[in-house]
């Protein structure tokens, strides 16, 4: 879907939801309408980790590393012990803000412009919102940098983020500082904050709830902790050095405990607040750990695999009064059931038109699920522009796991009984033909309906808006064959004018030794010019540019191939 048609698809859902709520506050599950009669709406925070495995929790058996605000959090909750998400982070966030599967909202991948959501999802904060809520991000939204894609534009009212997929990557801003007192989008204005960067985040959860206490609210926190660039403070790394674990590992657990400590503050505030009973608080991370020596129990396989590893992640819930402590749930359960669930218990009501694929988990945190019907969740995840069938993808019943880490050129078939064999050691596809066949069946289907949605033509950048103007391209979001983050990559990003008129485009690169010929080019529009030896920035100013959708190209030319810019800077004047 255009996006330009997007904007209006959008406000009609928007409008929608907005009656829906007026008209039936009170919908949902009898606590969510207990909650909703009170003085105060349910609040929600929900916490989100990147590259944390399944493992990587004390309370999960795992003996070497401090997690204990976080195992407390678990005594306190509903654990779903079996809960799936993608296995890399754009793809989950997709479907943890959407309740869709991501191959509807656009998300592929998790960089060269696959990353990027299409602007008529509808978010959970753009659903709560309209319900009333107070909606703030503070940490890694990884769903599209700029107008109209940012969290900003997606229904959150107010936060702290950074760019791309994570800090120290291209989209962070020239001038950033990695981890600690970096540049962050605050209300969509770049600004430096003093700190380590979860305590950024977590501070400023904490003042957004502050600023909230009397009005309903959505926390989101995603932190980018514990993804690479592994730093973290001297003093949370080193002692798990001492204990004789690698480097990797060692600062791996040392970001996971800082997390855990200010996980710990915002709870703290929380019952300072007096809003503990009121808050349901969710904890769940992104996929499954990136390296391979750290503890994930009988898991198989990484971050990256649709392997039990890479896609099982720890999920609990806090209630107070509603959900009983230390309650553990085996039904399967996924990213997309979030939003169903969040909806329910805060009594507010999905737009119409709106298709959620997933499932509201409050009848199974309460008890009162009675049969629960079977059903089967898909994943699916590797690099390009769009899936293929059969590429790294898994379809997973109660019982049955069905794995096809092959393609459709080489299709492989594998299956498992998870409940007696949950690190998937053996394949017992060759004596059960059937459940691969109706498994098998049932996932061409469901890629098959998901692709249909929109198809995977991308999202594009505005130029020239007056929600965003200038606008700074990266290597995040270019697209093409030869697109990468490598000093020979090129690649081009795909852009939609706002306004005719006249532009200043800036370049910024790494400076050569010789002589280069900078080259724009968007529709008919090209222009040149000479960039002398040691220069790593090149304006060209008083382009015109034609209203509509383009593919802008930004090159240096030379003795050799032509080469890609780290930045593009786009400016209506």
């Amino acid at each position: 879907m255009h996006d330009r048609k997007a904007t209006l698809t959008r406000r009609t859902f928007l409008r929608t939801v907005t009656a829906a709520a007026a008209a039936a506050p009170l919908v949902g599950c009898a606590g969510a309408g207990r909650a909703a009669e009170g003085a105060k709406r349910l609040n929600v925070l929900l916490i989100m980790t990147d590259d944390q495995g399944w493992g990587d929790l004390g309370c999960h058996g795992n003996e070497k590393i401090r997690t204990p605000q976080l195992d407390r959090l678990a005594s306190q909750s509903v654990e779903m012990t079996q809960f799936y998400v993608q296995p890399v982070c754009a793809p989950t966030r997709a479907c943890l803000m959407t309740g869709r599967y991501n191959y509807r909202t656009g998300v592929t991948d998790t960089y060269l412009g696959r990353a990027m959501m299409h602007a008529d999802e509808v978010t959970l904060a753009e659903m709560l919102g309209r319900a009333g809520y107070a909606t703030g991000i503070f940490g890694k939204w990884h769903l599209g940098d700029t107008y109209p894609l940012r969290p900003i534009d997606q229904g959150f009212q107010t936060g702290v983020w950074h760019l791309g997929g994570g800090m120290s990557q291209p989209a962070d801003p020239p001038e950033s500082t990695g981890y600690v007192d970096a540049i962050y989008q605050v209300d969509g204005a770049e600004k430096r904050l003093d700190g380590y960067c979860t305590d950024v985040f977590a501070d400023a959860c904490i003042r957004f709830i502050e600023a909230n206490r009397d009005r309903p609210f959505f926390a989101y926190l995603p932190t980018n902790a514990p993804h690479t660039p592994l730093l973290v403070p001297d003093k949370y790394w080193q002692p798990y050095a001492k204990m004789g674990l690698d480097e990797t590992t060692a600062k791996v657990y040392g970001m996971i405990e800082n997390v855990d400590e200010n996980v710990g503050k915002i709870l703290a505030r929380l019952d300072a607040l007096g809003l503990a009973e009121n808050t349901l608080v969710i904890f769940l991370t992104d996929n499954g750990p990136q390296q391979r020596n750290r503890y994930n129990g009988v898991l198989r396989a990484t971050k990256g695999t649709v392997y039990e590893g890479g896609i099982r992640v720890p999920f609990f819930a806090r209630w107070p009064g509603r959900i009983e402590a230390g309650r553990k749930v085996e039904a399967i359960a996924a990213h997309i059931d979030v939003v169903p669930t969040v909806l329910e218990a805060c009594g507010a009501a999905a737009p119409e038109g709106v298709r959620l694929d997933g499932t509201s988990l409050l009848p199974l945190w309460t008890g009162r699920a009675g049969d629960w019907p079977a059903r089967t969740l898909f994943f699916q995840w590797h690099r390009g522009d769009e899936p293929e069938l059969y590429r790294s993808a898994a379809a997973r019943e109660p019982r049955w796991k069905l794995v096809m880490p092959g393609s459709a050129k080489k299709p492989v078939f594998e299956l498992y009984d998870i409940p007696a064999d949950p690190g998937e050691k053996q394949d017992v596809a060759a004596g059960h033909p059937e459940i691969v066949q109706r498994l098998r069946a049932a996932y061409e289907a469901w890629l098959k309906d998901v692709s249909a949605t929109r198809g995977y033509d991308p999202p594009r950048i505005y130029l020239g808006s007056t929600h965003e103007n200038p606008v700074r391209l990266s290597r995040q979001d270019w697209r093409g064959p030869d697109a990468g983050w490598t000093p020979t990559s090129l690649g081009y990003w795909e852009v939609h004018v706002a306004q005719a008129g006249a532009y200043e485009v800036a370049f910024l690169f790494q400076p050569a030794k010789k002589e280069r010929t900078a080259v724009f080019e968007l529709g008919d529009v090209r222009s040149s010019a000479k960039v002398p030896a040691g220069d790593g920035r090149c304006t060209f100013e008083n382009v015109t540019l034609k209203a509509g959708d383009g593919r802008l190209h930004a090159r240096l030319e030379g003795d050799g191939p032509p080469v890609g810019v780290n930045y593009v800077i786009v400016k209506r004047v």
